[in-house]
């Protein structure tokens, strides 16, 4: 049976952005299981699956409904143990918790404000009046005053990521000699902005910019063909 998989998107229903969302998709695909992308926009999120969560992804499959990406990944895993792991054992698991508060710590607030005023463009009317609202709340500032500092802060953000850097000069990926679902939380994080903004985040020549066209390429091609932003 096909899973469905409730998938944020703006007024382009082709071109999901939500970092946690790429998580899950890239979840099921490394799982090789059937899924259906089901296009919501922000405004439709309370109606999905008779409110099941506040927020996107959830994924139903079958009589089982799931929410949030680290409980669909570790529901997955439980579910289909014969396919290819999300985790390798319990160690990876714990890892990939540590990954997930990393990446949410120092990667999300800065590609959040630096993609803000993109990722309102990308709404429709009501849905960006949506966002303006409780963004600028979040923020206590306009979308363009929170944006307008990412230039300012572009350095410092990519000095943050020199753990990962490092990390990659030792192994081709961060769950090891292959991906993990380690790899899709740092993975739905970048493809979040090259997705939103085609401001640049990383250096050309940045070994975290190899590693993410890697994964463009994983499960033939599943995140890379969505178009990066122009």
């Amino acid at each position: 049976m096909t899973i469905l998989l409730y998938d944020l998107v703006g007024s382009d229903m082709t071109r999901p952005f939500s970092p946690h969302c790429w998580k899950a998709a890239m979840a099921l695909a490394h799982k090789g299981l059937d899924f259906r992308s089901m296009p919501t926009r922000f405004l439709e999120v309370p109606s999905v699956e008779g409110g099941a969560s506040k927020t996107v992804p959830v994924i139903r499959d079958g009589d089982h409904v799931t929410s949030d990406s680290f409980a669909i990944a570790l529901y997955l895993e439980q579910a289909y143990p014969g396919r290819p792991s999300l985790f390798a054992g319990a160690g990876g698991e714990a890892h990939a918790r540590f990954i997930e508060r990393w990446s949410q710590l120092t990667i999300h607030p800065y590609v959040g404000a630096a993609a803000l005023t993109a990722l309102h463009g990308m709404q429709d009317a009501a849905n960006a009046a949506y966002f303006r609202e409780s963004r600028e709340a979040r923020f206590g500032k306009t979308l363009e005053e929170v944006s307008a500092a990412r230039d300012a802060g572009l350095q410092s953000f990519r000095a943050s990521l020199e753990p990962l850097r490092s990390m990659l000069s030792y192994q081709p990926w961060i769950g090891g000699d292959g991906p993990l679902f380690a790899d899709y939380i740092v993975f739905g994080a970048l493809q979040w902005a090259r997705i939103a903004t085609p401001y640049q985040l990383l250096d050309a020549a940045d070994p975290i910019a190899a590693w993410f066209g890697r994964c463009l390429e994983l499960h033939d091609g599943l995140a890379g063909r969505v178009a990066a932003a122009a």
